[in-house]
């Protein structure tokens, strides 16, 4: 399938953005980097995401308020959570909140890509993922 995703990117450490803007797109992902909380809410509700991935711990707004944002605008846009605080509470309750997946920093963008790939699958519109995937789980 050609459809590209729609990707939003939210963390604060710029350095993220900059790293996995150009592995999304590698996998057809149209991507929007954002490090500013306030300024990526305002494009969500301009725009509807298939994916949102937003850092756990940021200022003024954090990732749970970006989430639970994200599940009331659109039901069907995927969230996966990254936090460099692998912590297992704050996990549990992303997940409860309707978050689609987690993922600790530090990580690879193949690790990553492998979330979006399985949030594509889920939304039905299946992407070729032949960066290095060595198979299906």
């Amino acid at each position: 399938m050609s459809e590209r995703l729609d990707v939003l990117i939210l963390d604060d450490e710029p350095i993220v953005g900059k790293r996995l803007k150009p592995a999304l797109a590698k996998i057809g992902c149209e991507v929007e980097i954002f490090v500013n909380s306030n300024e990526a809410l305002d494009r969500i509700n301009e725009k509807e995401f298939d994916i949102v991935v937003t850092d756990i711990r940021m200022e003024n707004i954090d990732g749970l308020q970006v989430l639970e944002h994200v599940v009331k605008k659109s039901g069907r846009t995927k969230v996966i959570m990254l936090t460099g605080y692998a912590m297992m509470a704050v996990a549990r309750e992303a997940m409860e909140k309707g978050a689609f997946d987690f993922i600790a920093k530090p990580f690879k963008p193949d690790d990553l890509r492998k979330i979006i790939a399985k949030a594509a699958k889920a939304l039905g519109s299946p992407i070729d993922f032949n960066a290095s995937d060595a198979g299906n789980d």
